[in-house]
């Protein structure tokens, strides 16, 4: 019964395609596949994405290791039995059983949001990059929490290459060849620690650049990097930096990046064309488009069966979720906001949802720790797995192996790991392909159009032939 009036199918609206709203549908598919084939349930996906990133992998794609397609997973293909709908979720009226909601034709038919009704709610938008008023970072940042963004950084760090190659003036050549991350955690370092190692192996195919030229640095506001795989694998990760001649700043941040050039708060001006930031992420802003109970960080609240704190029928997980950690020795302690807990939190969810609608007992989530992995380039890496340190190329190994069986379906891991043996027998890509960005920005220019103007690029010169301030 939905609202009280026609019997139909209870309804479980899912939020989000990412790791929680992908890996709980999947499960969910398999533990209501009776209630799916009567048509007693049915499950329906709103994501602005028709695909899940599985985003330890992009900073191998960015480096060249493994293609972009096999970084996402397809939703449609792995949730045969769900309703998937590529659109995105904009506000949510939890009393009333209702989310609005806009597709790709919203503005082509003009009726604006509309509403889907639910019967069970699970809203897992997961995060966005978190961002300080830092002056000039909205115009010269660049992120690194999409495939797009990866692909992104990667053409745009071999363009700096080649910018660095084909000038004579030694400040642009200077800029171009300096690249700045913000954030030592797990995208910033494992960013970094790949990117490095592909320009540095792009360097030996242009004849006046040198790996010694490339000046690489680690901001971090904190005292240490990668606080996940302990003190000491933090510090090992450090001076395996160091040795490759990259610059960690530890206890220092980043002021300003207007007119490209990069201020320290420890004095340092470094001019520079690249400013990756990583430093940490933030609940989605959809999290405040609703009426569901939230904590002082925008995240909800729930309990540790994963339910909303005082709002039935509406489940949380993963980075848009304060989720009580029951294992934790210290009271009040919370679940991390990151992929391991993410993954593990849909298995107790999905059987949670299954028990509420079939009337059974929930279960609370509770974990094990692993242990965390990191890479830090080609054969390098740092590990704290079951109690045990690794580094070096045991550690990059492991992380391989881990990521490999955690990647979903069969496909994607045979994929990948087919990339991974071709690309151990054969050299790295180096190609850059910006025009992806653009495509259209050719023809429109072979038609006639003007250029829009890259407000990135600095002032450009008039196309030849073309007679200035002409159309």
């Amino acid at each position: 019964m939905r609202h009280g009036r026609v019997r139909e199918p209870a309804r479980i609206l899912v939020v989000g395609g990412g790791y929680v709203g992908m890996y709980t549908a999947l499960r969910l598919q398999k533990k209501l596949k009776p209630e799916l084939r009567s048509g007693a349930v049915e499950i329906v996906v709103i994501t602005p994405d028709p695909y899940m990133t599985y985003q330890p992998f992009l900073p191998e794609a960015a480096a060249g290791s493994i293609s972009p397609r096999h970084v996402v997973v397809p939703l449609r293909r792995v949730l045969p039995h769900c309703h998937v709908i590529v659109g995105e979720v904009v506000s949510i009226d939890h009393a009333k059983r209702t989310a609005m909601y806009t597709t790709l034709a919203s503005d082509e038919e003009g009726t604006g949001p509309a509403p889907l009704a639910y019967d069970e709610l699970v809203l897992a938008p997961g995060s966005i990059s978190r961002t300080l008023p830092v002056p000039g970072l909205a115009d010269h940042g660049i992120g690194f929490k999409t495939v797009e963004e990866a692909i992104g950084l990667r053409n745009h760090v071999i363009e700096q290459l080649d910018i660095a190659s084909s000038t004579r003036d030694p400040a642009i050549r200077d800029a171009a060849l300096t690249f700045v991350f913000v954030g030592g955690g797990y995208a910033g370092v494992e960013a970094l620690g790949e990117l490095e190692d592909m320009a540095r192996y792009a360097a030996k195919y242009y004849h006046n650049v040198k790996a010694e030229d490339l000046k690489w640095i680690l901001v971090e506001a904190s005292g240490r990097i990668l606080p996940e795989v302990g003190p000491e694998m933090g510090q090992y990760t450090i001076r395996e930096l160091r040795g490759r001649n990259i610059d960690v700043r530890l206890e220092t941040r980043l002021e300003s990046c207007e007119n490209r050039v990069a201020v320290l708060s420890d004095g340092s001006r470094f001019p520079t064309r690249t400013v990756v930031w990583t430093a940490g992420v933030k609940p989605s802003p959809l999290l405040a488009a609703t009426d569901l109970p939230l904590n002082e960080r925008g995240r909800l609240k729930c309990t540790a069966q994963l339910a909303v704190d005082g709002a039935p029928h509406a489940w949380g997980a993963g980075d848009a979720a304060a989720v009580p950690d029951i294992t934790a020795e210290q009271p009040g302690t919370e679940c991390a906001p990151n992929a391991q807990h993410a993954v593990r939190q849909t298995k107790t969810l999905a059987e949670n949802i299954a028990a509420s609608l079939r009337g059974r007992p929930l279960t609370d989530y509770e974990h094990a720790y692993v242990g965390s992995v990191a890479s830090l380039g080609l054969h390098k890496g740092v590990a704290h797995v079951y109690g045990r340190k690794l580094k070096g190329y045991p550690a990059w190994f492991m992380h391989r192996v881990y990521h490999l069986s955690r990647v979903p379906t069969v496909n994607r891991k045979a994929r990948v790991l087919t990339e991974w043996t071709l690309s151990g027998l054969f050299k790295r890509e180096i190609v850059s392909l910006g025009s992806l960005e653009q495509p259209r920005a050719e023809f429109e220019l072979a038609a006639g159009a003007v250029p829009p103007e890259d407000p990135s690029a600095g002032p450009s010169p008039e196309p030849p032939g073309r007679p200035k301030g002409s159309p």
